[in-house]
């Protein structure tokens, strides 16, 4: 697998933080666990339950070391979700990515859940914009960001 970093990106991988200094393709030789840092998601940006869920799944990604405590944080959050949404998307978005971090696809994962964001987005905004509806919202789930 063959990617192309700008000159001051960087990339997560293995848990390691690599930076370039020039524009450079990184080619991988077997397999291995990366993020890039335009998909990374910074904890202050984790304000709604599929962006904590995404949060999580990236945390398993960004540290092996730290797994056994996200995929604690991953059975607590991903349950609440499937009982908190009805949106037949979502359900069967979440029943996915609980599959797929079972056979750990984490990178897969994350991915699914990055299509569900908008449709999240959708569902609050109608939420938020209903008479009546929420003025704060309150994540369920409370997490550092070295957790």
């Amino acid at each position: 697998m063959r990617i192309s970093l700008r000159a001051g990106e960087r990339i997560f991988v293995n848990g390691a933080v690599l930076k370039v200094d020039r524009k450079t393709t990184l080619e991988f030789l077997n397999d291995v666990t990366f993020l890039l840092e335009s998909h990374v998601m910074q904890a202050e940006h984790a304000r709604t339950p599929m962006r904590q869920l995404y949060f999580i799944v990236q945390m398993m990604l960004m540290d092996p070391n730290s797994i056994g405590a996200a995929m604690q944080l991953f059975d607590k959050a991903h349950p609440a979700m499937l009982k908190t949404y009805s949106n037949r998307d979502i359900i069967d978005g979440l029943l996915e990515v609980e599959e797929l971090i079972g056979r750990g696809r984490s990178f897969e994962a994350l991915k699914r859940i990055r299509s569900m964001i908008p449709i999240e987005d959708h569902i609050l905004g109608e939420i938020n914009n209903a008479p009546g509806g929420i003025t704060k919202f309150e994540p369920p789930v409370r997490m550092a960001a070295g957790a």
